[in-house]
């Protein structure tokens, strides 16, 4: 298999070489531009209007595309690359590719049940992606990202109480042929393909079409070689970390008449790999050092060496009426996924009293979630005025309906036959239902040439309904739950926003914002597979006020964006977890916070490229009667806890709980700075050599909700590097990577009763190659 794969991709990369130097010029993409590049205005559409970002009264970070493919050479996942290249921006997973989490501002959810509420809304080509399993679908052949910091809620609707990420693809073209792709290899046989290509069919038709490729083998050993219960192939060499990308979309640009747009859309994903790797007892009680622990080799005792597999299709249809004074906007989308996530969430073989003969286990823990199925049906309506014309507004409506079938499996249902505790019922089947609508609108009025108010407000119905279709029963088939078997929550909310933007000169402006957002009701219904009940949370609320300074001076030579922010939410909706491991649901009173973000773009000589990234954050929870249960295996606890504690029993059992008032959120970076440099030197009329790298530092990062001497992080950081030759004015481009070059070990996730670890992706050295044809 490794060699037929070898050679795919060798046959990919000699086509891919013909287009790369068949090119004669640089396509048009908004990533950063090479130093000795002119640099342009940035437009974004924060406010679903193209506009300079000097003049958007919103605090936006954006990232070109290049930029994006260059962070993810290696094969990593394009999501979690991003974490930390904007201020305020983080981004983490313990259940692999499938399901990365999103935090803006420090607000986010660590929850890992595929049926998690995050207040971090992603977007992709207009389209709303609500599903944690949506959320993860790659994204390639991509024009540029824009990071919305702070609740979004007027024109982009509910669950947006930190912010969104918003992905442009690069869209079809009636001007001419255009493509583009990014070719690479690296350690690890890691393989990566990110290509699109397109141009018109006729006078009024375009089509592009867009693909992924990314393969990695697998590299880490399960070293494990004692009895199990369940089948698990061990030892076994390159065993696991590995994975299988496979994405692909084609649009279709229709332009019937000179007044109407049409873009259908339609992508597919198939994804097999493997989940996340837990890493028992790397971390030791008093000490959240891993420098010492093993990325490359594991001891898992069972669940067949952690798979991992998904499909995804999708298509969506936008279409765009000018009638002169207005555009009418209609977009319509639909999503379906399936697949599934088996993980070994011991991290390890047992320790306490592992028995062979019987298969009893006092500490091991495998688990599976399956998405049996889900479709996603939304469609959007948006009338906008036209024109340069002192006032502006949009108005629109939004209806909403996702529905899924959710499995979670547990231990027992996994064991060999004959094995003493297997269970063939040990698993549940839950039905999720989420319907939403939303009236909305928006105006702004320039009060005088440089000074203009804009406003929005939007009402959201969200309800959610989840129900028990089947039950975790005994072996012999009793029935042993007594909780909940249907719950519904809806909720109805006003969000909005007052927006002031003032422009003190043709290069600087200054601009005030205070928004109120809401995150709907949440239903938590994996704790079904314990017998225990289902845990429930009321919609959250934020209001946040930002003010900050916007500017492009020196002929966009230097460009520097600064906000400082506060906002409080009420209500915050957290999830901790209870004996069994198992996520529960709870609002506390209220979170606040504070911080600062600052973005630099200079130039300070011809040829050289800077860039500079930093954000600073407070974030505490503030209710004096919430705790949280802390880590503990077989009764006690394991870890050192920082916070008072009270014992509570649990399942009849003696359970510690520690008061997390005054804690910050979890997975907020205290501090976050990043930086970019590229030098080029010209050695020709088209040819040039080029440096490039970029380096991330993310402050302290607590990621349980009570304070500890183990589960958190301080001073991580990585880098790349890039060095290469551009030719043909920039139509093809050779070069050598380096990902993680320092081959950093950071912690980035736990599970807390087994002391496991979490680590980040390890260093990975390259080339790649690029071609564009425009």
């Amino acid at each position: 298999m490794k060699i037929r794969i070898t050679r795919s991709a060798l046959f990919l990369g000699a086509a891919f070489g013909a287009l790369a130097i068949g090119g004669t010029a640089q396509a048009q993409d908004t990533a950063a531009p090479a130093a000795d590049e002119p640099t342009t205005e940035i437009v974004v559409t924060a406010e679903r209007r193209p506009e300079a970002l000097k003049n958007t009264p919103v605090s936006v970070a954006v990232i070109g595309g290049q930029d994006a493919r260059d962070f993810t050479a290696s094969g990593d996942d394009t999501l979690l690359a991003l974490s930390g290249k904007v201020p305020s921006f983080y981004a983490e997973t313990t259940t692999g590719r499938i399901f990365p989490r999103f935090y803006i501002r420090g607000l986010g959810n660590i929850d890992f049940y595929l049926g998690a509420s995050q207040p971090v809304s992603i977007i992709q080509d207009d389209v709303v992606l609500e599903h944690v399993v949506l959320k993860s679908n790659p994204v390639y052949d991509l024009d540029h990202v824009e990071v919305l910091r702070g609740p979004q809620g007027s024109l982009f609707g509910r669950n947006t109480t930190a912010g969104i990420v918003k992905f442009d693809t690069v869209r079809p073209s009636l001007d001419g042929l255009d493509a583009r792709g990014t070719l690479s290899y690296g350690s690890y046989n890691s393989i990566s393909l990110d290509a699109g290509i397109g141009g018109p069919l006729a006078d009024n038709v375009a089509i592009r079409v867009s693909g992924l490729f990314q393969h990695r083998d697998n590299y880490v050993d399960n070293a494990y070689s004692g009895p199990n219960s369940d089948g698990t192939q061990r030892p076994k060499k390159n065993a696991m970390g590995g994975f299988d990308e496979r994405d692909a979309r084609i649009q279709l640009l229709v332009k019937p008449t000179e007044d109407w747009t049409s873009l259908f859309s339609a992508h597919m994903r198939n994804y097999h790999g493997t989940s996340t790797l837990f890493l028992r007892n790397g971390l030791k009680k008093g000490s959240n050092d891993v420098s010492n622990v093993s990325r490359t080799t594991v001891q898992y005792d069972e669940a067949a060496n952690n798979p991992q597999d998904y499909d995804t299709y999708g298509m969506s249809w936008n279409n765009g009426f000018d009638f002169g004074p207005v555009t009418l906007t209609s977009i319509t989308a639909f999503e379906t996924s399936s697949g599934y996530s088996r993980g070994d969430t011991d991290g390890g073989f047992s320790q306490l009293g592992y028995n062979p003969a019987t298969g009893t286990c006092r500490d091991c823990g495998q688990s599976m979630g399956r998405l049996r199925g889900l479709d996603q049906w939304s469609q959007e309506v948006r009338l906008a005025s036209n024109g340069d014309g002192a006032f502006k507004w949009q108005i629109g409506g939004m209806y909403f309906d996702s529905r899924d079938i959710t499995e979670f499996y547990q231990r027992a249902w996994f064991l060999s036959p004959g094995v003493v505790g297997r269970n063939p019922n040990n698993w549940v089947r839950l039905h999720d239902v989420n319907t939403s609508w939303a009236l909305f609108g928006q105006a702004s009025y320039q009060v005088t040439p440089r000074f203009r108010l804009t406003g929005g407000v939007r009402v959201t119905q969200d309800t959610k309904t989840t129900d028990l279709l089947k039950t975790a029963d005994t072996a012999a088939g009793a029935v042993t739950y007594a909780g909940r078997r249907h719950v519904r929550l809806s909720d109805r909310q006003p969000s909005w926003d007052v927006s002031a933007l003032y422009e003190a000169s043709d290069d600087l402006s200054l601009y005030a914002r205070v928004a109120r957002g809401f995150r709907g009701p949440t239903i938590q219904g994996r704790s079904a597979v314990f017998n225990s009940d289902f845990t429930t949370a009321n919609s959250e609320t934020i209001l946040s006020w930002e003010a900050g300074i916007k500017s492009s001076l020196f002929d966009n030579k230097v460009r520097f964006n600064l906000t400082g922010f506060y906002y409080t939410v009420d209500d915050i909706q957290l999830n901790g977890n209870d004996s069994n491991g198992n996520g529960v649901l709870f609002n506390a009173d209220k979170a606040e916070a504070y911080g600062v973000e600052a973005e630099l773009n200079v130039r300070p000589v011809r040829n050289l490229a800077l860039s500079f990234g930093a954000s600073w954050l407070h974030s505490e929870i503030k209710d004096k009667r919430v705790y949280a249960q802390v880590c503990a295996l077989a009764g006690t606890v394991v870890c050192t806890v920082n916070d008072p504690t009270i014992t509570r029993t649990v399942f009849g059992s003696p359970a510690v709980f520690a008061q997390i008032d005054g804690n910050p959120l979890p997975n907020a970076p205290e501090y976050n700075l990043s930086a970019t440099a590229r030098y080029d030197i010209p050695v020709s009329d088209s040819g040039k050599v080029f440096i490039s790298t970029d380096w991330n530092v993310q402050g302290y990062t607590n990621y349980v909700l009570y304070k500890t001497n183990e589960f958190y992080s301080k001073g991580n950081f990585e880098g790349g590097l890039k060095i290469g030759y551009q030719g043909g004015n920039g139509a093809w481009e050779v070069a050598a990577f380096a990902r993680n070059i320092t081959n950093e070990k950071n912690l980035k996730g736990v599970i807390e009763n087994y002391m496991a670890a979490v680590l980040n992706e390890p260093r990975v050295i390259g080339v790649s190659l690029t071609g564009r044809i425009h």
